[in-house]
């Protein structure tokens, strides 16, 4: 069974930082590509920045410049440091990853972290 484990939110003044962690955990092939989504209330759950096996990135534009995607392919560890964060960046922050169990066996992205909330309000 494959488990996904948020950590690193918390309530946080406008302009303040915070990194978030998610390791993945399992009976695990490959991790390739690794994603971390954001919902906030009333709204649907979107993605905020990916980052490939290779190391590329890429983010929302309302996040660019502010947030950066990391990784530690030894630890199945992906990072998200937020810095200058915003109101609007409040949401409960998730993580995802395209993740291969065995060497022939199909990559599923269906795994879920329980999440990590992230409060901006001064």
């Amino acid at each position: 069974q494959v488990q996904l484990v948020e950590s690193g939110g918390g309530l946080v003044q406008p302009g303040g930082s915070l990194r978030l962690s998610c390791a993945a955990s399992g009976s695990i092939f490959g991790i390739y590509t690794m994603y971390w989504y954001r919902q906030a209330r009333g709204k649907q759950r979107e993605l905020v920045a990916a980052i490939t096996n290779g190391g590329s990135t890429n983010y929302i534009d309302s996040v660019k410049g502010r947030f950066t995607i990391s990784r530690d392919n030894a630890k199945n560890t992906v990072y998200l440091q937020m810095n200058s964060l915003k109101p609007e960046d409040t949401a409960i922050y998730y993580c995802n990853a395209d993740i291969r169990l065995t060497r022939l066996g199909q990559t599923r992205n269906d795994y879920w972290g329980q999440g990590t909330q992230v409060s901006v309000s001064s």
